[in-house]
């Protein structure tokens, strides 16, 4: 088993032997991109390729950013040429190192390397200096309107701008005002430098454009230096040409801006003249690319940090799971085009099962646990038995040793009392295979004072090892593990962090209304084979039936493993696109919890939404689908009533936490027996909105309430769950941290990444887990 998941391993490296665009050495797909830059070479305007990913340093990269990324270096690998990797840090307000270094191992993580790092601040004297030749020129000058002024006569597409005050000052005064402007003299909004163009052109963005403006404040490499900023759209012509590039690849809606970046690089008498050629960018379907939007639900805490593993950042994607090589498949699969368009969602999750599905050996695991007591066993015998790692379509070898005993776990949802027509799993009185191991048929099932069933007494047909039994026929077969070697494990079901496909379109609600109430489902109670445990944390698993899983590279320990599904077995959500409602609720194929909107049936939900209360529930900022659920169910709907009174929270978040928790809860008793009053309810979402608690620690605080009804405040105050999110308190613990691993910190620079989450549990570790993992990681990117 080590060679094999050694194999799993390598794929998670593919820096040590970087191909194209074109993804794994499948050759490279033409383009009229490439077209253009043949076409070059061929008539002799260049020698040599040269690109460049030009990132902002202000958020953390997506797969949109992906697609640049294989693009700009896989055409400068694939023509012998070269890519450059430039920060575009000329807003000192938003950008910092942290995002530097996140935006770095990004890229290394998807197999590009490049040179010496370039940053647009090197080369702010030159942009200057290049200022100033305009004014000299005649072509720039120091305007002293307002901002609002300058928007009221710069015309419409319609009417022709007009003349501001100050666009006729003389060279003189105008080269005398820019460099007081550069020396500090004015205030912020005083005066800005525009080009001047023509107040007439038909592109908006001709007449006349900024250049220039007043910024006082201390950028995160020049410090002080500076005072004022170049615009983006005179700024980045002159850093392509600076840096001799041939072909500037940008996306889609800055093909107006081309005029305006040729008339930046003529009339500086730049050094070189780049061609800037458009192609259409990413647009994926059930998420949103947009950086405001995605840093939006960072902030406010609808995610866990810019790495949550349901966000479509880069490392949120590396945290879940994701193969690198599967990203660039995935650009290359999408392809170059000259006109937007929405890509399936699909398509990334086929890439990702079929790149995962020949390196991924195969384990049993059960989310949601079910004793099962096989009564012909001996109490104290444990067979091993040899189980294969690989099915029989994958070219690997390799086996595990399964225990086997007289206590088993299997998965709640593979039992049924009374079982629909066509059921295959097991019930009163029939039989099913274990995989790997017996028939086994139930006998008896043993239950708790509400009725529920808590154990299966079974009995295992001990002739049926590796053998079809005698004269009769078993359809179905199950996954289990056994009790007494079983190791406990969370599971964390990730899916599409939306419900609807164009989240964020609709202009009437917020894109939040539109959240998947299910995106993260947590079983906490999990338990999974023990050959698992102390293997390679990079590997990847597929978890028979249930879908594909690494290791939780922050929160896994060898002690309490934590578990990411990156994605399903099977599409799950081809029905929801298609809006197709089944004729008969069929049985689940893959056990597990249901998302909370499916607890409601497809009458009732129909139902729901004809009742004004579901309108009003959406009004409010509540989702459909959660809307759905208590809708449907009036006790549930006067629970969220009470909580959102007391809590004072968003109405949304409370509905999410009721839909989730409550919801759970009621699976196996009703509402009125839990513990937790609407009140008590209210006050635990009030924690999580004001940041006191985390979500995952809130989970637990829940899961406490709800065996006992303890308030949640004490709940938190006993077990030391509140968070310390301030950075000057947790500074000193995090830089004793770093002090004290020198070697791993010169490890970590030397781009061994992976081991933030080594530093992010020390910390947590050395302030007893009170810190914020979110402010943590912010801190040690900082220091790292």
């Amino acid at each position: 088993m080590a060679q094999n998941v050694t194999e799993n391993k390598a794929q998670d490296h593919p820096q040590d032997n970087p191909t194209g665009a074109a993804g794994d050495g499948r050759g490279a797909r033409s383009n009229f991109i490439r077209t253009v830059i043949d076409e070059d070479l061929a008539a002799g305007r260049h020698t040599r390729v040269v690109t460049r990913f030009p990132p902002e340093p202000n958020g953390f990269l997506h797969i949109g950013h992906a697609k640049s990324i294989c693009l700009n270096f896989g055409i400068a690998l694939d023509y012998q040429g070269k890519c450059n990797l430039r920060f575009d840090d000329t807003n000192p307000l938003t950008e910092n190192e942290s995002y530097v270094r996140a935006i770095e191992a990004d890229v290394r993580w998807l197999g590009f390397e490049w040179g010496a790092t370039a940053y647009a601040s090197d080369y702010f004297e030159f942009m200057f200096e290049r200022a100033e030749l305009l004014i000299r020129k005649g072509l720039a000058y120091v305007d002293s309107e307002t901002q609002d002024e300058i928007a009221a006569k710069r015309g419409t597409i319609h009417e022709a701008g007009r003349a501001g005050a100050f666009r006729d000052r003389s060279v003189a005064e105008n080269l005398d005002l820019f460099s007081r402007m550069r020396a500090g003299e004015f205030a912020d909004g005083a005066h800005v430098l525009r080009a001047k163009i023509d107040l007439a052109h038909t592109n908006l963005l001709m007449r006349d454009p900024l250049l220039y403006r007043i910024r006082h404040a201390s950028h995160y490499r020049r410090g002080e230096s500076w005072c004022i900023y170049p615009m983006y759209d005179y700024a980045h012509p002159l850093e392509d040409a600076y840096e001799g590039v041939t072909h500037s690849l940008c996306s889609l809606e800055f093909e107006t801006h081309r005029p305006l970046y040729d008339w930046v690089v003529r009339e500086t008498e730049a050094p070189c003249r780049p061609q800037q050629i458009e192609f259409a960018r990413l647009v994926l379907s059930y998420t949103v690319l947009s950086k405001r939007y995605l840093m939006q639900l960072v902030k406010e805490g609808h995610v866990s940090g810019w790495d949550d593993p349901r966000l479509p950042t880069l490392a949120g994607l590396r945290r879940r799971g994701v193969l690198p090589q599967s990203i660039r498949r995935f650009a290359d699969m999408v392809g170059v085009a000259r006109a937007n368009s929405t890509v399936d969602m699909g398509k990334l999750e086929f890439v990702l099962r079929d790149d995962l599905s020949p390196i991924a050996p195969r384990v049993l695991c059960v989310l949601d646990p079910l004793e099962v007591v096989v009564t012909n066993w001996p109490e104290e015998r444990t067979d091993w038995l040899d189980a294969s790692l690989w099915p029989a379509d994958v070219a690997m070898e390799g086996t595990r040793r399964l225990p086997f005993g007289r206590r088993l776990w299997i998965e709640r949802g593979d039992f049924a009392e009374t079982p629909p027509k066509g059921w295959h799993r097991l019930s009163p009185g029939a039989e099913v295979r274990l995989r790997h191991a017996y028939v086994l048929r139930c006998d008896a099932v043993e239950r708790d004072a509400s009725g529920a069933a808590v154990r299966l007494l079974c009995t295992a047909d001990l002739a049926t090892l590796n053998a079809a039994p005698v004269g009769r026929k078993v359809p179905g077969t199950i996954h289990w593990v056994a009790a007494d070697h079983a190791v406990a494990c969370e599971i964390r079901l990730y899916d599409r962090l939306f419900s609807t496909e164009a989240p964020g379109t609709d202009e009437a609600r917020s894109f939040l209304t539109e959240l998947n109430p299910a995106s993260l489902v947590v079983m906490r109670d999990a338990k999974i084979e023990p050959s698992v445990v102390g293997s390679d944390p990079v590997t990847r698993w597929q978890f028979e039936r249930q879908g594909y899983f690494q290791a939780d590279p922050v929160d896994s320990t060898p002690s309490r493993p934590v578990f990411n599904r990156i994605v399903t077995l099977k599409d799950g959500w081809t029905k929801v696109a298609t809006r197709e409602e089944p004729a008969a609720p069929a049985p689940r194929a893959k056990a597990g919890p249901q998302p909370a909107q499916n607890p409601v049936t497809s009458s009732k939900r129909l139902s729901a939404r004809a009742d004004p209360t579901h309108a009003a529930l959406v009004a409010r900022g509540v989702d459909v689908d959660t809307a759905d659920v208590l809708a449907a169910d009036e006790a549930l709907l006067a629970f969220f009533d009470g909580a959102v009174a007391r809590s004072a929270a968003d109405p949304a978040l409370v509905a999410r936490w009721v839909a989730n928790e409550i919801v759970r809860e009621t699976k196996t008793r009703r509402l009125a027996d839990i513990p937790v009053t609407p009140q008590a309810f209210g006050d635990l979402v009030k924690l999580i909105a004001d940041g006191t608690v985390s979500a995952s620690a809130a989970k637990d605080v829940f899961a406490r309430m709800a065996k006992d009804g303890t308030d949640p405040g004490a709940i938190v105050a006993d077990a030391g769950l509140r968070q310390v999110s301030d950075a000057s308190a947790l500074g000193a613990v995090v830089d004793a941290v770093v002090a004290g691993h020198a070697a791993d910190v010169a490890r970590y620079r030397a781009g061994k990444t992976q081991l933030l989450g080594f530093f992010v549990g020390k910390v947590l570790q050395a302030s007893g887990g009170s810190a914020n993992p979110a402010m943590v990681r912010e801190l040690l990117l900082a220091r790292l």
